[in-house]
């Protein structure tokens, strides 16, 4: 691995990565069980979220404050996991559809809802491989 990337402070998480992966793969089952499709998608989403998180608490380091901006997890996986990053731009795509699901509005189907849980298992996956967790 070669030296850390530097992001905000505010930005990365604070677990650490065996915490993050715990909690996605517990996300993950959560989603598997949910009767409904929004739910499921959401929770899928968050899932591959925390995992995403996990490879930031393990590959970034808090760089000096400075102006605080909203940065997407998926823009800083990009950053400090090129390998990673048509996976976040895969969930970066989805991200307006979780949202609209968390709200209650009716966007997700069955069929997205079982392909986004089979993506984020097989992500959550490929980041336990990546950090050694698995």
């Amino acid at each position: 691995m070669s030296a850390a990337i530097l992001v905000p402070a505010h930005a990365l998480p604070h677990r650490t990565p065996l915490e993050l992966l715990v909690i996605a793969r517990r996300g993950l089952v959560e989603a598997r069980t949910t009767d409904s499709y929004a739910q499921s998608y959401a929770t899928a989403h968050l899932a591959a979220l925390r995992a995403a998180a996990a490879v930031l608490a393990y590959r970034a380091r808090p760089a000096a404050q400075g102006r605080r901006r909203i940065t997407s997890v998926w823009v800083l996986l990009t950053m400090v996991a090129p390998e990673l990053s048509d996976w976040a731009a895969f969930f970066a795509a989805g991200a307006a559809k979780r949202s609209a699901a968390e709200s209650g509005i009716a966007v997700v189907t069955a069929e997205e809802a079982d392909h986004l849980i089979l993506h984020a298992a097989r992500f959550i996956e490929l980041v336990q491989e990546l950090l050694g967790l698995s």
